[in-house]
């Protein structure tokens, strides 16, 4: 069909997996990605993903939640150790389960065509085009602010063609790189993920300055000897010490979050290490997959978890957790007072550099969900071809870029981000349940990485709990996001019907439920 292009090759049969040929060569009846992607690039992978904007622009959520510095530090290792918990429930799927397409491939090999198609209609349709385009604009918007009379994170309105171009221009260009070479973006990747840790690293080691130097946003005299001698090694960061960092004497004036709060603030905390599942999508173009898959989860989320939480503590040796709270973008304002006027735009340069990598690492891991769900028959066959030099997904790489380009376009798309957010953490949980039918039903499937029955029972128990929570603190927001993800149910069925297996299909995707 294109010159230089080749398909894939005839999708497979569900439960069968394609033959393997030499590193990036040919397989059975087409060509293969190649397997360009090593550990230290897997690392990229997984840290560049998950570090974006949140930890620079918005971890007062979690503190708002919590109502004290403590608990909203322990939710945000907490939501890292869970995250943990369920990449490595992830890395035993994508290695039991060989197929591009990460917790796409995994509901649909466990629960049928159907839970697999609304799956990817919610992915490559509704998070990933928005996402991109969100992440794009917080890019541009960083980006330009050096140059704006209004604050970064409301720019003036004056701005916003300009803030669209260039976050348009943005996109394109990554695409571009994408189509161009695995490994070249594979690198940018690399190198966003160490500036991203560079800014963060800058934030921790002020912050633990600060502390030595004891310096603090105002005096407020000890309370008590006892209060003195505890706050003394943290520099007089009073809220830091545990006789104000946990309610009783809090930002919350003494009062401990419920069951709701602090289910919402465990969600926002998660929210912030979304990306971490990222690495599923490029098994195929992963080198040694049993090997570094789990190697790069065991490395990765622990270094994500602590620098998110000592960030924190960084932010709150500039800031009043009351000051912290106001903030609109912490990682600005920190950089305002810590670091003064002449080093203050290292920080928007940050956030620039992390939302770049964002963009880039979004783009690199939906093209390849384009491809997968073509491959299994549920999205066009073009989408399933390569370039036959390069080894790259073009037409879903350009699909891809057209989608995030019309968000760009449209109006508010951080609001369906909110209603579908909770959703597409939801199917997380069906993707680790997904685990447990496999085992039961599979037992003999070769899997090289296993992880103890109690980690996904312990994980599902969780997020049972946090969904539960959610929806009854906040049900319209919850229930607009469940109907926006079953608005393809009845296109699905559609068309099967006058294909023979209709009738089957839909047995098999609610059978095993």
């Amino acid at each position: 069909m294109m010159e230089g292009a080749r398909q894939r090759g005839v999708p497979p049969v569900k439960g069968e997996h394609p033959q393997k040929g030499g590193v990036g060569g040919d397989e059975e009846g087409g060509v293969a990605l190649k397997k360009e992607i090593g550990l230290l690039s897997a690392c990229g992978v997984i840290v560049g993903n998950i570090i974006g904007s949140g930890i620079f622009v918005s971890p007062r959520g979690v503190l708002e939640q919590t109502g004290s510095v403590g608990l909203s530090l322990l939710v945000w290792g907490g939501a890292g150790v869970v995250t943990a918990g369920g990449a490595l429930c992830y890395a035993e799927l994508g290695l039991a389960v060989p197929r591009p397409g990460g917790d796409y491939a995994y509901v649909m090999e466990a629960f049928g065509g159907l839970v697999g198609f609304l799956r990817l209609w919610l992915l490559v349709l509704v998070i990933f085009p928005t996402t991109q385009a969100v992440i794009a604009l917080t890019f541009a918007s960083y980006l330009l602010h050096p140059f704006s009379p209004a604050p970064c994170h409301s720019p003036d309105p004056a701005l916003d063609p300009a803030l669209r171009l260039l976050a348009a221009a943005c996109v394109v260009l990554l695409t571009a790189l994408n189509w161009a070479s695995v490994v070249g973006a594979t690198r940018l990747q690399d190198a966003c993920a160490a500036a991203k840790l560079g800014a963060i690293g800058l934030v921790i080691v002020t912050g633990l300055v600060r502390i030595a130097q004891g310096v603090t946003p105002y005096d407020l005299p000890p309370a008590s000897l006892i209060t003195f001698l505890i706050t003394l090694p943290l520099g007089n960061h009073f809220w830091l010490a545990p006789p104000q960092a946990f309610p009783g004497e809090g930002v919350a004036g003494g009062a401990w979050p419920g069951a709701g709060p602090l289910a919402l603030a465990f969600l926002q905390g998660s929210f912030a290490y979304g990306g971490w599942n990222f690495l599923n999508y490029l098994t195929d173009e992963l080198i040694d997959p049993p090997r570094n898959l789990p190697r790069a989860i065991f490395i990765s989320l622990p270094l994500v978890t602590v620098v998110y939480v000592l960030a924190n503590v960084a932010y709150l040796t500039a800031m009043s957790p009351q000051e912290l709270l106001q903030s609109q973008a912490v990682a600005v304002t920190f950089g305002e007072k810590a670091l003064g006027t002449a080093l203050a735009w290292v920080m928007p340069l940050g956030v620039a550099l992390a939302t770049f990598g964002g963009v880039n690492g979004s783009l690199f891991t939906c093209s390849r969900l384009f491809y997968a769900g073509a491959r299994e028959g549920q999205l066009p066959a073009l989408l399933a071809m390569i370039h036959l030099e390069r080894r790259t997904p073009g037409p879903a790489l350009f699909v891809t870029c057209l989608s995030t380009l019309l968000m760009l376009g449209a109006g508010d798309v951080t609001a369906l981000v909110s209603y579908v957010g909770f959703v597409n953490h939801l199917w997380y949980g069906v993707a680790v349940a997904a685990l447990l039918v496999l085992r039961r039903r599979d037992p003999k499937r070769p899997r090289p990485f296993r992880v103890p029955t109690v980690l996904p029972v312990l994980y599902l128990l969780l997020w049972a709990w946090l969904g539960g929570a959610a929806l009854l603190r906040e049900p319209l927001l919850c229930g607009l996001g469940l109907g926006v993800s079953l608005l393809p149910a009845p296109l699905y069925l559609l068309a099967m019907r006058g294909k023979g297996p209709r009738l089957p299909a839909l047995q098999r995707a609610c059978g095993p439920m």
